[in-house]
C-alpha cells in the first residue's frame, strides 16, 4: 500500500513540475518546434520517397 502511494504521489510531482515548466518557458519552447518543423518535413519527405521507390 505504501509503495503504491509513494509512486503516485510521486508522479502527481513530476506531472506538476512538468507543467510548471511549460508554463515557464513557453516562448523557448515554441521556437524549438518552430525550429523542427523544417527538419520533420524534410524527413518525411524522403521516407515518402523511399517507400515510392520500391
Amino acid at each position: 500500500m505504501i509503495p503504491c502511494l509513494f509512486k503516485v504521489l510521486l508522479g502527481l510531482a513530476f506531472l506538476v513540475l512538468g507543467a510548471m515548466a511549460l508554463l515557464r518557458w513557453w516562448g523557448e519552447l515554441l521556437a524549438i518546434v518552430k525550429g523542427c518543423v523544417g527538419l520533420f518535413l524534410i524527413l518525411a519527405g524522403l521516407i515518402t520517397l523511399a517507400i515510392a521507390k520500391e
